[in-house]
């Protein structure tokens, strides 16, 4: 794993176009430890906010983060059930950085359970064998050690048939029924780059509620991913970008595709918080076809200058 200043300086060597602005762009240059703006009252709705918190350890970004957004009582109510949905995707370790660490995923279960939680589910449309990927990624630890369940994703029977009349290419799909029955849905993806629409993340992290992933790669990827908004989305984004995969993803090969950017972003705006990953792997978030068609559907802010970013930094 390259620390963020020796991936700079090897950035070239490895083909990427990675620079200093991108990946410090979204904190400002003056940040000191704990700074930023005050709580963000569950009331601002002028504008959408995301938060940046950067240099700490998973759990105290996390905390922090999600403190900024007025804690996760704002989000979870007593009594109500949430479905987590992380990226637990691949037969791999953490370190390699091909799904949401387990550290994250844990606490924010028990963020939820604090918060009142009858009861919190997580899972994911694998596309390694699902008992694998899910023993590999830490995620049976984790509903082991938080009372949180893990539910598979490759049973068919149950997802349900939806209609999404606002889709363009994606009218329809089968929808996992804990998506579709749970009164809260938080989406928590790690950032990393994809082989196919250059970058997965929040967006990207929602195929695996789906059935029929098939569909999405013959009928226009980028659309499908973009359409899916339209139906269903998380009430809570948490974007890991602890040591995002910068290269060979979505599985990757080794932990030299990782870099250590220490970061951790969170808002309700799946669209400002998937252009903002996409300028710290390099791109412009117009380079990635699904969150310029997010954009453009008027599915959340592709423009930064228009986000209310608060930033903090932790050490």
């Amino acid at each position: 794993m390259k620390s963020r200043r020796e991936f700079i300086k090897t950035g070239l060597a490895l083909g990427a176009t990675f620079s200093l602005a991108d990946l410090h762009g979204l904190f400002a240059a003056d940040a000191s430890p704990g700074g930023g703006a005050p709580a963000i009252p569950a009331t601002n709705a002028s504008r959408s906010v995301l938060i940046a918190v950067r240099d700490g350890s998973r759990t105290a970004m996390l905390d922090k983060a999600i403190a900024e957004l007025g804690g996760m009582e704002r989000f979870v109510k007593k009594g109500q059930t949430v479905v987590i949905k992380p990226n637990i995707s691949f037969d791999a370790p953490p370190e390699r950085g091909s799904n949401t660490d387990p550290e994250l995923l844990g606490h924010v279960v028990t963020l939820c359970f604090a918060a009142g939680a009858k009861s919190v589910s997580f899972f994911d449309h694998t596309l390694d064998q699902w008992q694998r990927a899910y023993a590999a990624s830490g995620a049976e630890r984790v509903a082991r050690e938080t009372g949180a369940a893990l539910v598979p994703g490759n049973d068919q029977s149950l997802y349900r048939e939806v209609a999404i009349p606002r889709g363009v290419q994606l009218r329809s799909a089968r929808v996992h029924s804990l998506v579709l029955d749970s009164d809260v849905f938080i989406n928590v993806p790690v950032l990393k780059h994809h082989g196919g629409p250059l970058m997965s993340a929040c967006m990207k992290n929602l195929m695996g509620v789906v059935w029929d992933r098939r569909f999405y790669h013959r009928n226009d990827l980028n659309q499908c991913i973009a359409d899916f908004l339209t139906f269903k989305q998380p009430a809570l984004n948490i974007l890991d970008a602890y040591h995002p995969m910068v290269r060979n993803g979505p599985h990757g090969r080794s932990v030299d595709d990782v870099v250590e950017m220490r970061t951790l972003l969170a808002s309700t705006d799946i669209v400002a918080i998937d252009a903002a990953g996409a300028k710290m792997l390099g791109l412009q978030p117009a380079e990635v076809g699904y969150v310029k068609l997010a954009a453009d559907m008027k599915l959340g802010t592709m423009n930064l200058d228009n986000v209310d970013i608060r930033r903090f930094k932790l050490a």
